[in-house]
């Protein structure tokens, strides 16, 4: 069994791509995509146990992968993975600026040290591997890059670290877009709304009577895959998306939009996309199956 893909086999053939936090969650469902669309996908984190881990499946399902340890807050580290990335692999056609994390807190709970790592998580980490893949390589040869935000544009209640964060990569991806764009370089983004991924299981017990009910707050009344997130960057990283730059795209099942004060309709015809042959369900929903 393989990847359900719902774009051509050998898209990627011979192309090198990038993805950060590629061991676990979205990255690596991610990884697995591009892989079976005959990518050499370099997965790029600090957990060695699960780089090994989504490296082996891909590679065990005949695919081409190989990682990376990196800190990707670490500056001279950053420096350091790409330029051997390139000496192995030559030129970085893509890169999936997916790493990130964050934990769930009212603002008065969050000291300076915790709101300061998860920016350097989320958007100076992302800063840094985006702009030394464009300097070392993509200024030279082109290419796209696809960075990863979060449903934050109503405020981000409880995770202002990440709203803030988030928020800075969208202003980010725009600067960028017009900066690089005389390189070949597009630069998009995502923002997924509520996601069935493996994160949703680090979140204390207090908050899971909470997350098995955010599908009634979504239009669509469902949660999204981690497919249906792959599948929208795998498309800003095809020619099909050539001339699309400086934009994101909302993965969110319409919940960023409207009020509480519309009263949402019984729902019908919304059915999930699952590509991904080895997802598994987060252990939070499995009490509702």
């Amino acid at each position: 069994m393989s990847y359900d893909s719902v774009f051509k086999p050998g898209l990627f053939s011979g192309q090198t791509i990038l993805v950060t936090g590629g061991g676990s969650g979205i990255g690596r469902c991610v990884a697995h995509e591009l892989a079976h669309l005959d990518a050499h996908v370099v997965l790029v984190g600090r957990k060695l146990e699960k780089l090994e881990k989504t490296c082996g499946e891909i590679l065990e399902d005949g695919g081409k992968a190989s990682f990376q340890v990196c800190d990707i807050r670490d500056e001279e580290a950053v420096k350091a993975m790409v330029k051997a990335v390139i000496a192995e692999h030559g030129p970085i056609h893509h890169l999936v600026n997916n790493a990130g994390g964050q934990f769930p807190a009212p603002l008065i709970g969050i000291n300076q040290k915790g709101f300061e790592t998860v920016v350097r998580t989320n958007l100076v980490g992302g800063f840094l591997v985006a702009k030394e893949v464009y300097l070392q390589s993509m200024s030279k040869t082109g290419g796209s890059i696809v960075n990863m935000l979060a449903d934050m544009w109503g405020g981000m209640p409880g995770m202002g670290h990440s709203g803030a964060a988030r928020a800075g990569m969208e202003n980010f991806t725009k600067t960028a877009a017009y900066e690089w764009g005389h390189s070949g370089v597009r630069v998009n983004a995502v923002a997924p709304g509520w996601i069935a991924s493996s994160g949703m299981d680090t979140y204390p017990e207090s908050m899971k009577h909470m997350i098995r009910n955010l599908k009634d707050h979504v239009p669509l009344q469902r949660i999204g895959t981690e497919s249906e997130v792959a599948s929208a960057i795998v498309f800003l990283l095809t020619p099909g998306a050539n001339f699309i730059s400086g934009n994101t795209i909302r993965i969110d099942g319409a919940a960023s939009q409207g009020t509480r004060a519309w009263t949402l309709g019984k729902a019908k015809s919304s059915e999930s996309y699952n590509g991904f042959h080895r997802a598994y369900l987060p252990d939070v929903f499995k009490d509702q199956e």
